[in-house]
């Protein structure tokens, strides 16, 4: 990395769910998130020759080593480990969760997240109920209990949507969606931001729906895509730092 320091690194936590039922032992937010490179690739103007793009410093790529298994249970004690001690020891920048959506070729970037209303079982056929004694979702001692029924992430989604349509490959759906579907999705996404949100700190955590489909050519696509999200994400993050 020529002169560039550990602390010129730009690091990017990504993390991809297990397999969610029979119908679909390959998860394809795994799939894509595990065949990630380590850092960033340089971009390729013979792509898109007309787009030109700022200098980056190095983007570590830091996949978190397993998927997630889809349940309640694993999630909630994980996502503060994810944030507060990461496997390198490195503050974690930008947060990329990656999930499993329908079967139709859309990738959604999700703009929030909900606290409540998780009404289906996982995979563990478990319901977010009581969570160790901490109390239920509607109750005094539930561990969201002052929370906003829905957070925002502090990413600049418009702007990351625009950079990431201009960095991508012409004919496929690219969408911002506020529905991140009261499931695992956006359990995994609602607490990061409010891990993030009683830490005090800014909110630099994002969610990609992809399509349920697991074969070759869907996870090329969708790595391409992550990888072009990453660079969006990167940009724009550093856009508001002062120069």
């Amino acid at each position: 990395m020529g002169s560039q320091t550990e602390q010129d690194e730009i690091n990017v936590l990504v993390t991809g769910f297990g397999p969610f039922k029979e119908q679909y032992p390959v998860n394809p937010s795994w799939a894509i998130a595990s065949s990630l490179p380590d850092y960033l690739p340089p971009f390729n103007p013979k792509a898109l020759p007309h787009h030109s793009l700022p200098s980056l410093p190095p983007v570590r790529i830091n996949v978190h080593p397993s998927p997630v298994h889809v349940a309640y249970k694993t999630v909630r004690p994980l996502v503060p480990k994810l944030w507060d001690e990461p496997a390198d020891g490195r503050r974690v920048d930008i947060g990329l969760h990656i999930g499993m959506a329908g079967p139709k070729p859309v990738y959604q970037l999700e703009r929030l997240a909900h606290r409540q209303g998780y009404k289906l079982k996982d995979v563990d056929g478990e319901l977010l109920e009581d969570d160790g004694g901490a109390g239920h979702e509607d109750g005094s001692k539930w561990i969201w209990e002052g929370l906003p029924e829905h957070i925002e992430t502090d990413v600049n989604v418009g702007g990351v949507m625009s950079r990431w349509r201009q960095l991508s490959p012409d004919g496929l759906d690219l969408k911002l969606s506020e529905d991140p579907g009261r499931y695992l999705c956006d359990f995994i996404y609602y607490s990061s931001l409010a891990h993030l949100t009683r830490k005090g700190e800014r909110k630099r955590v994002v969610f990609l729906h992809v399509p349920a489909d697991a074969s070759e050519t869907a996870i090329r696509t969708g790595r391409e895509l992550v990888v072009q999200l990453i660079r969006a994400l990167v940009e724009s993050e550093l856009s508001k730092r002062p120069s």
